[in-house]
């Protein structure tokens, strides 16, 4: 089932995420579910703070980075109860968007090596360290389920400059081909 991606604005998205247990329910659907939202909406992860749940689970297909970075051909992980507790390495800047910001992207400042543990669907533990584009998509992806989104790692400035934008995002009045849920969009307004 394809799932509505909240936009900017929606309080879910500054909240810190709570981690699940095996038993949560409709779990194995709820993954299948990210995953066909993420390819329905052309993105390359997705979080699920993004479709309105607060819990700690993300799904990450770099593969489409694979022409530019070989190393992301067939990268495709779901990631439950993530902890990112160690980055590495010189910051570099990265251009990055986000289904939450449709028609948004901007250079973004992030680290190039992360350890990261994490459970997969099966809730096996795994501990693995990233680098580049990886670890980039990774990064953009834990963030939402620590509560922060893009442009919290953007200068004042910046953010002043996008202000506007960022009003249209929240208020609908973008062009977007996904369903999307507009934390300021008026009910019975079109």
């Amino acid at each position: 089932m394809i799932m509505p991606v909240v936009a900017y604005g929606h309080p879910v998205l500054k909240k810190v995420a709570e981690e699940i247990s095996p038993d949560y329910p409709g779990l194995e659907q709820f993954i299948a579910d990210l995953w066909e939202t993420m390819y329905e909406s052309d993105g390359v992860g997705l979080a699920a703070p993004q479709v309105n749940r607060s819990i700690r689970i993300f799904v990450v297909d770099a593969t489409a980075f694979a022409e530019k970075y070989p190393e992301a051909a067939q990268f495709k992980k779901a990631f439950l109860n993530a902890r990112i507790y160690k980055e590495e390495g010189v910051e570099f800047s990265f251009n990055e968007g986000c289904l939450s910001f449709p028609g948004l992207r901007e250079d973004i400042f992030r680290k190039p090596v992360i350890h990261i543990r994490y459970m997969d669907e099966h809730f096996v533990e795994h501990d693995e360290r990233y680098d580049g584009v990886i670890a980039r998509v990774i990064q953009h992806e834990y963030d939402h389920v620590e509560g922060i989104v893009f442009v919290d790692r953007m200068t004042s400035l910046k953010k002043m400059l996008l202000k506007r934008r960022l009003s249209d995002i929240s208020q609908g009045n973008v062009d977007v081909a996904y369903r999307m849920v507009f934390p300021q969009v008026k009910k019975g307004r079109k």
